[in-house]
């Protein structure tokens, strides 16, 4: 199992915009048009990767909290379904509707967008506010397949809960650590 970190990118930075396909209601998704009120997470994943299927259940539940608060989560997925079959479109819907996914599960073919936001792993957290500047990008929280810690959200609830009070993160953002994300040649 490779472990890559993520890339710690300036907070502030504005997101990149997108317009991609959501493997579950089949129609394309744009940024503008489903961000969030008060916060947007992106969440670059996959199906196959160990390190997303360890923390899948707690983003679900997490998701389904703080959506009612005015928080929008999106899952992206681009890894390259050549060297990762199971990362297909067909797929990705099939995982989703099985795993119950209150959010859009989108797929980004050309890897532009993983580039854009200089994603590296699965899973890979970034936080925007109302404004769509970064506020958080990291880790879900220090869980990882095999550590004996349980999986607790706690670092994406902290960032979360100090955007929706209006409060400074003043906690140390770690980098999350995943499978690297498939990339065509």
């Amino acid at each position: 199992m490779a472990r890559t970190s993520s890339n710690m990118i300036p907070l502030n930075s504005v997101a990149p915009s997108f317009n991609l396909l959501d493997t579950i209601s089949k129609k394309k998704m744009s940024l503008e048009h489903i961000k969030g009120e008060k916060a947007t997470v992106i969440i670059f994943m996959c199906n196959h990767c160990p390190f997303v299927i360890h923390v899948i259940e707690e983003l679900v539940v997490l998701a389904n909290f703080y959506q009612t608060k005015g928080v929008t989560f999106i899952a992206i997925s681009s890894n390259d379904v050549e060297k990762q079959p199971q990362d297909s479109p067909d797929l990705m819907r099939e995982k989703a509707l099985e795993s119950k996914y209150p959010f859009p599960y989108l797929y980004d073919d050309s890897q532009e967008i993983a580039r854009a936001y200089d994603a590296a792993c699965t899973p890979d957290f970034y936080i925007f506010n109302k404004d769509l500047k970064l506020k958080y990008r990291g880790q879900l929280d220090d869980s990882r397949p095999g550590n004996s810690i349980e999986v607790s959200g706690d670092d994406l609830r902290n960032a979360l809960d100090c955007i929706l009070e209006n409060l400074e993160n003043v906690r140390a953002q770690k980098p999350s650590i995943g499978c690297n994300i498939k990339w065509k040649n």
